[in-house]
């Protein structure tokens, strides 16, 4: 058997990019806890549900974005022979927790905004209307923050969706308040409390399929399994491509293994490492663990050969 494997540690992945992220979740957690004590404070103060359904919201930001940091330190450290590419999926995990949090948080302001229908409580509009716009403005410098570095990693991502639905519920808790100072309508508080639930239950649900998607070994986003295949089975020499594997250890490492059977007079390294560049440039797909046998490369007797090297390959 002429078996080969092209890999790539699982640290080359820890790049700038990568780096800047983790900044970036530094800094916009500082931020956001530093306003989730006053978003609380004015929302009890003022009795307004949408301010406190928006500030468990910009809770859930926190956790999301300590959980982030967490799993940006731990996959940082090294591959041993128990786990082989580290703790590369910690930050997956993370994300996975981050979107059942905003599970459960919808379904609190659900159940609050129910009990304020039946009896809505007075609400202080001005004080409302203040420390929404302090969020928004919070909010916005959160989300230009992350925006540049949601697209390398899964965890970053998770924490920019929370802080885009915590922007969102910001100005829905103006609308709330200008509705209360101008017309006296208190029902504007319960309503756009549910309308946040929704909001925070709707960006759950992209972070809950990703996260499940990459931690049942599902193919990654954008590649087309059947034509990674097709085009491996193309390539000068390949005869069959068997066990064709490709998933995601974390966020952008994808990773790929099968076993492709080449012609008898073909050079077996030489197709694989043809494989391999085809692989990088065409689906960018860098971590390829290829087993290249020749075709009807089955066991047989070597007649005269010593006892221990009697087994070859046709």
């Amino acid at each position: 058997m002429h078996g080969s494997g092209h890999s790539h540690a699982p640290d080359a992945m820890a790049g700038p990019e990568r780096a800047a992220g983790v900044r970036a979740l530094r800094l916009t957690l500082a931020l956001t806890a530093a306003f989730t004590i006053a978003e609380v404070v004015g929302g009890l103060l003022a009795g307004s549900l949408a301010l406190l359904a928006d500030a468990a919201h910009m809770l859930s930001d926190d956790l999301s974005l300590g959980l982030a940091l967490f799993a940006a330190w731990i996959a940082r450290r090294p591959a041993g022979p128990s786990r082989t590419f580290g703790y590369r999926r910690a930050e997956i995990l993370a994300a996975l927790a981050n979107g059942v949090t905003l599970v459960a948080i919808s379904i609190w302001i659900f159940i609050e905004a129910a009990q304020r229908l039946g009896e809505p409580p007075e609400v202080e509009g001005g004080l409302m209307l203040g420390v929404a716009v302090a969020g928004l403005a919070v909010n916005l410098i959160a989300a230009l923050i992350l925006r540049g570095h949601s697209g390398h990693s899964l965890n970053v991502s998770a924490a920019f969706r929370h802080v885009l639905a915590d922007l969102l519920g910001s100005i829905g808790v103006i609308v709330a308040a200008v509705i209360i100072l101008t017309t006296g309508w208190e029902y504007a508080d319960p309503v756009v409390g549910i309308v946040i639930g929704v909001l925070v239950l709707a960006s759950s649900w992209s972070i809950l399929r990703d996260s499940m998607q990459i931690l049942l070994e599902g193919s990654p986003a954008g590649t087309d399994v059947e034509q990674v295949g097709r085009a491996m089975a193309a390539m000068p020499g390949v005869r069959q491509v068997h066990d064709l594997h490709v998933w995601t250890i974390t966020s952008g490492f994808p990773a790929l293994a099968a076993h492709v059977l080449v012609d008898r007079d073909s050079d077996c390294h030489a197709a694989r490492r043809a494989l391999e560049r085809m692989l990088e440039s065409r689906f960018a797909l860098e971590h390829t663990t290829l087993q290249v046998d020749h075709e009807g490369g089955e066991l047989l007797q070597i007649e005269g050969a010593p006892d221990g090297d009697r087994e070859g390959r046709r």
